[in-house]
């Protein structure tokens, strides 16, 4: 079996609510999503990395240091919505969505979520999730929580505190671990990302702000990966001054 088309696409948009412009910073003598792409062009499993921008500024940097990039839409109500588009005029079997301020992303786990794919043709995308140790974390609503079976597919994903502990309290040391952390990373079969787009949005994602609960709604599979850590995003200039320290 010939083994599959894998496109990275990492979608950029100008319009940050909590950090305009963040793309574009550059105090490391990088661009930020310079930093995302180079991590995403060393992942072996991809056959081409792209930006997908909707900002000729963001377009212009990522010429600047040769990256691909191309031109989207500036109406879409969400990420998964850029990425069909683009998806739309691939020539790829999978498509994963990267976000554009996940500047230590470990590329092991962009290669990963293809081989979920293969691994699990039942699967219509596939993600990760990291364990989560310490109340803190498990109990904050920014924080999005997973809940698999045991095969490693995904029952429900909530901002919520999952599982609930009836009796006594949450083992985070615990293994395997119980308790997960869903990392926002997307591989998606390229015709069943065609599919989800098309689609309302159902209730539970409504109501939790969670677009991979569509999925679910719909009744297809999400495998879930672990690992052991993930690189911080940035959401925040905080977050960017940490990450320019570490650089």
């Amino acid at each position: 079996m010939s083994e599959p088309r894998v496109t990275i696409v990492i979608p950029a948009r100008y319009a940050s609510s909590r950090l305009p412009g963040k793309m574009l910073l550059r105090s490391t003598g990088k661009y930020l999503v310079q930093h995302v792409y180079e991590r995403a062009k060393a992942a072996k499993s991809a056959d081409r990395v792209l930006v997908a921008t909707d900002d000729p500024r963001i377009q212009a940097a990522v010429q600047s240091f040769g990256g691909d990039c191309v031109m989207t839409r500036r109406d879409h109500a969400s990420g998964t919505d850029r990425i069909a588009e683009v998806a739309r005029m691939l020539n790829s079997d999978v498509v994963v969505n990267l976000q554009g301020d996940e500047p230590e992303i470990d590329p092991a786990c962009l290669d990963l979520l293809p081989k979920l794919l293969a691994d699990h043709p039942g699967a219509a995308m596939a993600t990760l999730a990291t364990p989560i140790t310490d109340l803190e974390t498990w109990q904050n609503p920014n924080c999005v929580k997973v809940v698999c079976d045991d095969n490693g597919s995904a029952l429900y994903f909530s901002r919520s505190p999952i599982p609930a502990v009836r009796d006594g309290e949450p083992d985070f040391a615990a293994r395997p671990a119980r308790f997960l952390q869903h990392v926002g990373l997307y591989a998606y079969r390229r015709e069943f990302l065609l599919e989800v787009a098309a689609r309302p949005v159902a209730s539970l994602e409504s109501m939790e702000k969670l677009e991979q609960l569509r999925v679910l709604a719909m009744g297809r599979r999400i495998q879930v990966g672990l690992v052991d850590h993930v690189g911080r995003g940035v959401d925040t200039f905080e977050d960017y001054e940490r990450f320019r320290r570490a650089a």
